[in-house]
Protein backbone atom coordinates (compact mmCIF):
# COMPACT_ATOMS: atom_id res chain seq x y z
CA UNK A 1 0.00 0.00 0.00
CA UNK A 2 1.19 3.42 -1.08
CA UNK A 3 0.39 6.71 0.44
CA UNK A 4 1.97 10.50 0.44
CA UNK A 5 4.14 11.22 3.08
CA UNK A 6 3.28 13.55 5.95
CA UNK A 7 5.27 16.83 5.86
CA UNK A 8 5.83 19.94 8.16
CA UNK A 9 6.81 23.04 7.12
CA UNK A 10 8.70 26.44 8.28
CA UNK A 11 10.27 29.77 8.16
CA UNK A 12 13.59 28.43 7.46
CA UNK A 13 15.12 31.51 9.39
CA UNK A 14 13.27 30.54 12.54
CA UNK A 15 13.33 26.68 12.29
CA UNK A 16 13.10 25.04 15.92
CA UNK A 17 11.95 21.22 15.99
CA UNK A 18 8.50 20.88 17.90
CA UNK A 19 7.75 18.29 19.95
CA UNK A 20 5.07 17.76 18.01
CA UNK A 21 7.63 16.81 15.27
CA UNK A 22 9.80 14.67 17.62
CA UNK A 23 6.57 12.63 18.29
CA UNK A 24 5.77 12.27 14.57
CA UNK A 25 9.77 11.24 14.41
CA UNK A 26 9.05 8.56 17.11
CA UNK A 27 5.80 7.00 16.06
CA UNK A 28 6.82 6.99 12.27
CA UNK A 29 10.47 6.78 12.14
CA UNK A 30 10.96 10.02 9.74
CA UNK A 31 10.55 13.55 10.14
CA UNK A 32 10.12 15.58 6.32
CA UNK A 33 10.52 19.30 6.99
CA UNK A 34 9.62 21.27 3.62
CA UNK A 35 11.74 24.53 2.54
CA UNK A 36 13.89 24.22 5.48
CA UNK A 37 16.79 25.87 3.80
CA UNK A 38 15.62 28.78 1.67
CA UNK A 39 17.44 29.21 -2.02
CA UNK A 40 19.41 31.29 -1.15
CA UNK A 41 21.50 28.52 1.75
CA UNK A 42 20.39 25.56 -1.08
CA UNK A 43 22.85 27.78 -4.15
CA UNK A 44 25.53 28.11 -1.33
CA UNK A 45 25.16 24.46 -0.64
CA UNK A 46 25.69 23.84 -4.32
CA UNK A 47 27.98 25.78 -5.02
CA UNK A 48 30.63 24.15 -2.41
CA UNK A 49 29.19 20.95 -3.90
CA UNK A 50 29.94 21.65 -7.27
CA UNK A 51 31.90 24.70 -7.77
CA UNK A 52 35.18 22.77 -7.76
CA UNK A 53 36.54 19.20 -8.40
CA UNK A 54 37.16 18.77 -4.68
CA UNK A 55 34.12 16.94 -4.18
CA UNK A 56 33.87 15.27 -7.07
CA UNK A 57 37.46 14.40 -7.84
CA UNK A 58 37.10 12.08 -4.36
CA UNK A 59 33.76 10.09 -5.53
CA UNK A 60 33.91 6.29 -5.65
CA UNK A 61 31.39 3.59 -7.05
CA UNK A 62 29.03 1.45 -5.56
CA UNK A 63 27.11 -1.36 -7.50
CA UNK A 64 23.58 -2.15 -7.35
CA UNK A 65 22.52 -6.32 -7.91
CA UNK A 66 21.73 -4.88 -11.92
CA UNK A 67 25.14 -4.05 -12.18
CA UNK A 68 24.36 0.04 -12.58
CA UNK A 69 26.36 2.31 -10.04
CA UNK A 70 26.09 4.82 -7.63
CA UNK A 71 28.49 7.16 -6.96
CA UNK A 72 29.51 8.71 -3.79
CA UNK A 73 32.25 10.30 -1.05
CA UNK A 74 32.55 10.15 2.42
CA UNK A 75 34.25 12.15 5.10
CA UNK A 76 34.09 11.44 8.79
CA UNK A 77 34.52 15.35 10.50
CA UNK A 78 32.51 18.43 9.53
CA UNK A 79 35.18 20.82 8.41
CA UNK A 80 34.54 24.17 8.17
CA UNK A 81 33.21 24.82 4.42
CA UNK A 82 29.70 25.27 4.08
CA UNK A 83 28.77 21.94 4.14
CA UNK A 84 30.48 21.52 7.44
CA UNK A 85 28.30 24.66 8.60
CA UNK A 86 25.27 22.71 7.62
CA UNK A 87 25.98 19.74 9.21
CA UNK A 88 26.84 22.06 12.60
CA UNK A 89 23.89 24.13 12.18
CA UNK A 90 20.94 24.07 14.55
CA UNK A 91 18.63 23.29 12.41
CA UNK A 92 20.29 19.98 11.47
CA UNK A 93 22.45 18.56 14.38
CA UNK A 94 20.12 20.66 16.76
CA UNK A 95 16.81 19.00 15.43
CA UNK A 96 19.08 15.27 15.48
CA UNK A 97 19.42 16.02 18.85
CA UNK A 98 15.75 17.00 19.95
CA UNK A 99 14.37 13.75 18.02
CA UNK A 100 17.13 11.62 19.50
CA UNK A 101 16.72 12.78 22.88
CA UNK A 102 19.94 13.26 23.74
CA UNK A 103 23.50 15.20 22.71
CA UNK A 104 25.10 13.85 19.55
CA UNK A 105 28.43 13.76 17.65
CA UNK A 106 28.80 13.36 13.79
CA UNK A 107 29.04 10.26 12.60
CA UNK A 108 30.04 11.53 9.44
CA UNK A 109 28.27 13.26 6.47
CA UNK A 110 28.48 11.95 1.93
CA UNK A 111 27.61 13.02 -0.95
CA UNK A 112 25.57 10.63 -3.05
CA UNK A 113 25.61 11.56 -7.14
CA UNK A 114 23.62 9.23 -9.10
CA UNK A 115 24.43 10.28 -12.50
CA UNK A 116 21.64 10.40 -15.26
CA UNK A 117 20.15 8.23 -18.11
CA UNK A 118 20.14 5.13 -16.17
CA UNK A 119 24.17 5.20 -15.15
CA UNK A 120 23.09 6.40 -11.57
CA UNK A 121 22.09 3.15 -9.89
CA UNK A 122 19.87 1.90 -6.97
CA UNK A 123 20.53 1.24 -3.37
CA UNK A 124 18.70 -1.72 -2.74
CA UNK A 125 16.57 -2.12 0.67
CA UNK A 126 17.94 -1.49 3.92
CA UNK A 127 18.57 0.30 7.52
CA UNK A 128 21.63 2.36 8.03
CA UNK A 129 21.83 0.27 11.25
CA UNK A 130 22.01 -2.84 9.64
CA UNK A 131 25.29 -2.21 9.06
CA UNK A 132 26.59 0.51 11.42
CA UNK A 133 25.57 -2.87 14.04
CA UNK A 134 28.80 -4.42 12.88
CA UNK A 135 30.69 -1.03 13.52
CA UNK A 136 30.47 -1.64 16.71
CA UNK A 137 26.86 0.82 17.62
CA UNK A 138 24.67 -1.05 20.78
CA UNK A 139 21.96 0.81 20.19
CA UNK A 140 20.23 2.62 17.15
CA UNK A 141 20.22 5.70 19.08
CA UNK A 142 21.70 7.06 15.32
CA UNK A 143 19.99 8.83 11.88
CA UNK A 144 20.03 10.38 8.84
CA UNK A 145 19.51 13.81 7.87
CA UNK A 146 18.88 13.90 3.63
CA UNK A 147 19.07 17.30 1.90
CA UNK A 148 18.74 17.05 -1.85
CA UNK A 149 20.33 19.26 -3.88
CA UNK A 150 18.51 18.47 -7.17
CA UNK A 151 14.77 17.76 -7.52
CA UNK A 152 14.68 14.34 -6.41
CA UNK A 153 11.61 12.00 -7.98
CA UNK A 154 10.52 9.04 -8.73
CA UNK A 155 11.95 8.77 -11.85
CA UNK A 156 15.30 10.21 -10.62
CA UNK A 157 15.96 7.83 -7.95
CA UNK A 158 14.05 9.29 -4.86
CA UNK A 159 14.16 7.40 -1.65
CA UNK A 160 11.21 5.31 -0.75
CA UNK A 161 10.62 4.33 3.25
CA UNK A 162 8.63 1.91 4.91
CA UNK A 163 6.75 4.30 7.63
CA UNK A 164 7.10 2.77 11.11
CA UNK A 165 9.63 -0.01 10.24
CA UNK A 166 11.96 0.98 12.78
CA UNK A 167 9.86 -0.37 15.28
CA UNK A 168 11.00 -3.75 13.61
CA UNK A 169 14.05 -3.71 15.38
CA UNK A 170 16.96 -4.39 13.25
CA UNK A 171 16.95 -6.80 10.16
CA UNK A 172 19.57 -9.26 9.08
CA UNK A 173 21.87 -7.82 6.31
CA UNK A 174 24.01 -9.16 4.50
CA UNK A 175 26.27 -7.79 0.53
CA UNK A 176 24.04 -6.91 -2.22
CA UNK A 177 26.67 -6.89 -4.94
CA UNK A 178 28.51 -3.69 -3.49
CA UNK A 179 25.75 -2.88 -1.18
CA UNK A 180 23.96 -3.66 2.37
CA UNK A 181 20.89 -5.31 2.18
CA UNK A 182 18.31 -6.34 3.95
CA UNK A 183 16.80 -9.90 4.41
CA UNK A 184 14.35 -10.20 1.52
CA UNK A 185 11.71 -12.42 3.42
CA UNK A 186 11.36 -10.37 6.16
CA UNK A 187 11.61 -7.17 4.06
CA UNK A 188 8.28 -8.57 2.74
CA UNK A 189 6.46 -9.29 5.37
CA UNK A 190 7.41 -5.57 6.94
CA UNK A 191 6.03 -4.31 3.28
CA UNK A 192 2.54 -6.38 3.86
CA UNK A 193 1.89 -4.48 7.10
CA UNK A 194 3.43 -0.99 6.53
CA UNK A 195 2.59 1.77 4.25
CA UNK A 196 5.07 2.63 1.22
CA UNK A 197 5.88 6.53 0.97
CA UNK A 198 7.98 8.04 -1.76
CA UNK A 199 9.95 10.90 -0.55
CA UNK A 200 9.89 12.85 -3.74
CA UNK A 201 11.32 16.59 -2.27
CA UNK A 202 13.00 19.98 -3.73
CA UNK A 203 15.99 21.30 -3.10
CA UNK A 204 15.85 22.93 0.79
CA UNK A 205 13.13 20.32 1.80
CA UNK A 206 15.01 17.92 4.41
CA UNK A 207 14.63 14.42 5.93
CA UNK A 208 15.43 13.04 9.02
CA UNK A 209 15.17 9.33 9.35
CA UNK A 210 15.61 6.58 11.92
CA UNK A 211 19.03 4.24 11.71
CA UNK A 212 15.88 1.34 12.07
CA UNK A 213 13.84 2.63 9.28
CA UNK A 214 13.49 0.30 6.31
CA UNK A 215 14.74 2.40 2.99
CA UNK A 216 15.37 2.28 -0.46
CA UNK A 217 16.25 4.89 -3.86
CA UNK A 218 15.34 3.25 -7.65
CA UNK A 219 17.78 4.42 -10.48
CA UNK A 220 17.92 7.44 -12.57
CA UNK A 221 16.69 7.02 -15.62
CA UNK A 222 16.05 10.90 -16.28
CA UNK A 223 18.17 12.87 -18.18
CA UNK A 224 19.37 14.82 -15.69
CA UNK A 225 21.57 13.69 -12.26
CA UNK A 226 20.22 13.70 -8.53
CA UNK A 227 22.62 15.00 -6.33
CA UNK A 228 22.19 15.27 -2.66
CA UNK A 229 24.08 15.83 1.05
CA UNK A 230 23.66 13.19 3.34
CA UNK A 231 24.72 14.21 7.17
CA UNK A 232 24.86 11.17 9.81
CA UNK A 233 24.70 11.68 13.71
CA UNK A 234 25.28 9.34 16.70
CA UNK A 235 23.99 9.79 20.67
CA UNK A 236 27.14 10.37 22.33
CA UNK A 237 25.71 8.09 24.61
CA UNK A 238 26.32 5.08 21.88
CA UNK A 239 29.93 5.09 21.31
CA UNK A 240 30.94 2.66 19.48
CA UNK A 241 32.74 -0.23 21.25
CA UNK A 242 35.23 -0.81 18.60
CA UNK A 243 37.61 1.34 16.43
CA UNK A 244 36.26 1.51 12.66
CA UNK A 245 36.21 3.45 9.70
CA UNK A 246 33.67 5.94 11.01
CA UNK A 247 34.60 8.22 14.52
CA UNK A 248 33.88 7.43 17.86
CA UNK A 249 32.22 10.11 19.65
CA UNK A 250 33.61 14.00 19.11
CA UNK A 251 32.36 16.56 20.67
CA UNK A 252 30.02 18.44 17.90
CA UNK A 253 31.24 22.08 17.80
CA UNK A 254 27.73 23.77 16.70
CA UNK A 255 27.38 27.24 14.36
CA UNK A 256 24.40 29.46 14.26
CA UNK A 257 22.06 28.84 11.26
CA UNK A 258 23.27 32.22 9.54
CA UNK A 259 26.72 30.65 8.90
CA UNK A 260 25.12 28.15 5.88
CA UNK A 261 24.15 31.22 4.42
CA UNK A 262 26.87 33.44 4.91
CA UNK A 263 29.52 31.08 4.49
CA UNK A 264 32.40 31.45 1.82
CA UNK A 265 35.01 28.59 2.57
CA UNK A 266 33.71 26.46 -0.96
CA UNK A 267 37.58 25.28 -1.29
CA UNK A 268 38.96 24.42 2.33
CA UNK A 269 38.12 20.85 3.26
CA UNK A 270 40.86 20.39 5.74
CA UNK A 271 40.05 18.73 8.95
CA UNK A 272 36.87 16.66 6.95
CA UNK A 273 38.99 14.03 6.72
CA UNK A 274 37.53 11.93 3.41
CA UNK A 275 37.45 8.26 4.13
CA UNK A 276 39.41 5.38 2.04
CA UNK A 277 36.42 3.07 1.36
CA UNK A 278 38.45 0.33 1.27
CA UNK A 279 38.69 0.96 4.70
CA UNK A 280 34.80 0.11 5.09
CA UNK A 281 34.01 -3.71 5.33
CA UNK A 282 30.31 -2.42 4.64
CA UNK A 283 30.71 -1.78 1.05
CA UNK A 284 32.63 -3.22 -2.18
CA UNK A 285 33.77 -0.63 -4.43
CA UNK A 286 33.09 -1.10 -7.95
CA UNK A 287 35.49 -1.19 -10.74
CA UNK A 288 35.66 2.10 -12.94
Amino acid sequence: MMSEPTAFTCDPKNFVATNAMRHFFLDEGYLLVRGMFDEEEIANIRKALEGSDLFSNTLYAIEDDEGAKTRMTLWRHPGNDVTGKVARCGKVAGTAEKLLGGEVYHYHSKLMAKDPNGKGGKFVWHQDYGYWYKNGCLYPDMLSVFIPIDPCRKENGCLQILAGSHKCGRIDHGFVAGQQGCDLERLEQVKAKLPLKVMEMEPGDVMFHHSNLLHCSGPNTSATKRWSLVCCYNRASNDPVIPHHCPCYTPLDRVPDAEVRECRNYTDLSGKDFMDPSTDATVKVADD
